[in-house]
């Protein structure tokens, strides 16, 4: 069914922006440039600019000063959201009435459906818990779920039949591709801590391989941003011990991914696959390293959360076409054909 495929490609494409975008909205300062939601100082459409709009908003909101530029930004990113929502529920909604045609159970849409809906409630939540480190860090991986959701369920409706894989090397896949999901979850819990400056400098971290650092209260999950569970201020050894551990995780990823990239490069039908994957793994590590050195430019900063969302796309793809089994294959070359 075409326009079912299509729908998926828009959707996928969508998801992409809305991380992105969302990356953007909370690395510039802006999510909180609505104190309310759905809507922004009470518009649904738009956002206070006019003075009798602003004069309103101060008045409803008398503890938080209209930001219109921030405010504009993290309306984007809602109507991109909704807009994501809403095509998602079609697709859910077209793959129950379909089924037959499909040859496919709803099941997975209907998931789908219920982590948009999960994402909605984590948003509105960032923003009435004031951006909560353990909400924001949830709706980042939310965020990824979705895409990655959708990635899996476009790739069941059209594969070519992979050559036969080894069982080590499938296990290697899904380890790599367990790595970088831990790994984006330290990623968002330094985003939602603030603490991607905490170390500096680079490959040492405070001019130290081991520096000071606080783990209690670095991986307290509830509690407030800047905070400690007992309500004083978030100690610098915490937030070192955040960033660091974020670093050991790429080290890992980097071992794990990399090694799964020189296997693929070593076999003539896998070659593009450890090509794609070795060019976006060093492209990720470099743009960490300069968001480091360069004390994290907005640009570069955005980019690694999407060369995240792009590390995880292209693992999920590799371990679904590794893993697929020959019944699969069979019925998506069927499908082809006809």
């Amino acid at each position: 069914m075409r326009f079912y495929r299509s729908l998926l490609i828009v959707a996928t494409l969508l998801a992409f922006g809305v991380i992105s975008l969302g990356a953007y909205v909370r690395l510039s300062d802006a999510g909180l440039g609505c104190p309310d939601w759905p809507g922004c100082y009470g518009h649904l459409i738009g956002v206070p600019e006019a003075d009798h709009e602003r004069a309103a908003a101060l008045q409803a909101f008398p503890d938080k000063p209209v930001e219109t530029h921030k405010a504009r930004k993290e309306m984007v990113h809602r109507y991109f959201a909704g807009a994501l929502g809403l095509l998602i529920a079609l697709i859910a909604a077209l793959s129950w009435k379909h089924r037959r045609v499909l040859r496919q159970s709803p099941l997975l849409p209907t998931v789908l459906v219920a982590v948009v809906g999960m994402q909605a409630l984590l948003g509105m939540w960032t923003v009435t818990l004031r951006l909560k480190p353990l909400i924001v860090s949830a709706h980042l991986l939310g965020g990824m779920t979705t895409l990655a959701l959708l990635v899996w369920l476009l790739l069941r409706q059209r594969q070519a039949a992979p050559p036969p894989p080894g069982g080590a090397l499938r296990l290697l896949s899904a380890l790599a591709l367990l790595a970088l999901v831990v790994q984006i979850a330290l990623g968002g819990w330094v985003s939602s801590n603030y603490a991607a400056l905490a170390c500096s400098d680079f490959p040492t971290c405070l001019g130290a391989w081991r520096p000071e650092m606080d783990f209690a209260q670095a991986f307290q999950l509830h509690r407030e941003l800047g905070q400690t569970a007992n309500g004083e201020l978030l100690s610098n050894t915490a937030l070192t011990a955040i960033h660091w551990s974020h670093r050991v995780g790429a080290m890992v990823v980097t071992l794990i991914a990399g090694f799964l990239a020189f296997v693929l490069l070593c076999r003539a039908e896998w070659r593009n696959w450890g090509l794609l994957l070795g060019a976006s793994l060093l492209v990720q590590i470099g743009l960490g390293v300069s968001n480091i050195l360069l004390s994290l430019p907005l640009t570069l900063a955005v980019a690694h959360n999407a060369g995240a969302a792009v590390l995880l796309t292209l693992t999920l793809a590799l371990n679904f076409r590794l893993w697929q089994s020959p019944g699969e294959v069979h019925q998506h070359l069927g499908k082809t054909r006809r």
